[in-house]
């Protein structure tokens, strides 16, 4: 399975509602507060190309963007091989 990585804010519905829908799949993750750690939203502005919202998550090295990316994936049937279930 792929390393997944979602970069997230405190009370943010998108982010949560990311977060179910990888646990829903079974899918470990590992989440980087980017407002505890400034250090976090800059690596994640790097690897973006300077997005500013969150959830911004990474399928392995592929970058799948925020909430409706990542829902969209799963409703098109692409999630699970991009995830390699």
């Amino acid at each position: 399975m792929q390393k997944v990585v979602i970069y997230t804010g405190p009370m943010c519905n998108y982010c949560s509602a990311a977060k179910h829908l990888l646990s829903k799949k079974k899918v470990d993750y590992t989440e980087f507060n980017i407002a505890t750690d400034p250090a976090k939203m800059q690596e994640m502005q790097e690897r973006t190309r300077g997005a500013r919202t969150i959830p911004q998550i990474f399928i392995g090295e592929t970058y799948v963007g925020g909430y409706d990316e990542l829902k969209a994936l799963e409703v098109a049937g692409k999630l699970n091989s991009l995830l390699e279930i």
